[in-house]
Parts: C-alpha cells; structure tokens; sequence
C-alpha cells in the first residue's frame, strides 16, 4: 500500500471521527463514502471493521443502561445479524459496479432524511413485527453497501428513546452491524491480513477525529454542522452512484 493511500485513509478517519464527535454518528457512512472513491467496497469495508467496532462500543458503553436496551431491541438485533452474514456476499461478489452505485444510493437517500428532518414514529404494539423487519433490511443493506444506518437509524430515532438512549441504541446497532459485517467479509475471504493492519492503524485519527468533533462540537452551531454534513453526503453520494453507473452507459 502506498504511502499516499495510507495518507488518504488517516485523512478519511479523521475527519469521519470528527463527524461522529459532532453528531453522534456517522463514521461508516462518511469514511465507506470517501474510500468508496478510491477502492472497492468489500477494501473500504475490511478498513472499516476496527474502528467502527471501537468507536460503537465507547458508544454502547458510554450509556445508562445497556442492559434494558437489549431486552427490548434484541429482536432487531438478532435480525440485522442475522441478514448481515446472509448478504455480505453481495459485497464481495464481481458485481462491483452495482455494489458502488448501491453505496451511492444510500448515502443519497440517508443525505434525503436528514435535509428532509423526516422522522418516523413507531407505535408500541408495531415494535414486535416492525423491528425484525427493519433489522433484516438493515442487515441486508450492510451487507450489499457495508453502511448500516437505513433504515436502522431512522427506525431506533421513532421508538421515543431520550437522547442518551438514542446514541446508545445506535451504538447497540453499529457495534452487531459491525461485528456481523467482520464476520462475513471474514468468511468470504475478504479480510486479508494487511487490511487488518490498516484497520488497526485507522482506530488512532478516528479516535483523534471524535476528540475534534467532540471540541468543535461546542463551537459551531449543531444546526448549521448538521445541514452542512447532509449536503456534502449527498454531493459524495451522486457521485459514487455515478461512478457505479458510469460503466453501463
């Protein structure tokens, strides 16, 4: 691996650790979205793995009572894991150019939700049926783009969660999205040892990333860096969607 591309990724994990810092998510999307410009899906993913894991287990451990929140999300839990291994070979597979332009469309309709501030709000008696559906949805997206928030983000936010709850449920669903993904890149031989190295050596700039989020978090006004963050997902989005579709055209 070069020394630019190494470069690039400590560059990638920063700034998509700064956007977690900020928001309280988002640093799969953006560094699967920016080192979607310059690998393969099943590479982004197999870099992801290790800081993806460390960050959403602080997150997970950050929380009140983690307990409580897997007695009533397991179900969800059980199905994105389960969906997760199901589809990773959509991944991994030779169609690269429809896995790219998928990438692409998430990080474009996840972009939409957020500009849109659409929220969704979940009944109580929906919560036994609608949760395995999202989980297996959820699942099956990460295992054919390696982003794994639609349309678990959306759903976990309709559940009337405070917001401390909320950023642990979320971390609940990125720590077994992330652990399933590993998982199945793992068994489809996608996570050779070098990428592990790599993956390691990501964990430093997206823990220093999260730091600098976490600063300038009190500095900047959440509405405008949240606007802001949206907008340029959704630019980097028609993009990789572009790319992915550029070949058939």
């Amino acid at each position: 691996m070069s020394e630019l591309l190494v470069i690039v990724i400590a560059a990638v994990f920063v700034l998509a650790g700064l956007v977690k810092g900020a928001v309280g998510l988002g640093l799969p999307t953006v560094a699967m979205g920016l080192l979607g410009l310059v690998m393969l899906p099943a590479e982004a993913a197999a870099i992801l793995l290790l800081p993806s894991f460390v960050t959403n287990i602080w997150q997970l451990l950050a929380g009140p009572d983690v307990t409580a929140l897997v007695r009533r999300l397991w179900p969800t839990m059980l199905a994105v894991f389960a969906a997760t291994l199901a589809s990773t070979g959509l991944i991994t597979s030779s169609y690269t150019s429809i896995v790219t332009a998928g990438l692409g469309v998430v990080l474009l309709v996840y972009a939409a939700l957020g500009l849109l501030r659409l929220r969704m709000s979940v009944p109580s008696a929906a919560e036994p049926w609608a949760g395995p559906v999202v989980g297996a949805l959820t699942g099956i997206m990460t295992g054919a783009t390696g982003v794994f928030v639609i349309p678990a983000v959306p759903y976990l936010g309709g559940l009337g969660f405070g917001r401390d709850d909320l950023v642990q449920a979320l971390g609940l669903s990125f720590t077994v999205s992330t652990v399933a993904l590993g998982i199945g890149l793992w068994a489809n031989g996608a996570v050779p040892l070098h990428q592990l190295g790599i993956s390691a050596f990501a964990i430093v700039p997206a823990l220093a990333g999260m730091w600098l989020g976490g600063w300038l978090r009190g500095r900047i006004e959440a509405e405008t860096f949240r606007r802001w963050f949206f907008t340029g997902l959704a630019l980097l989005g028609t993009h990789i969607s572009w790319q992915g579709l550029a070949p058939a055209f």
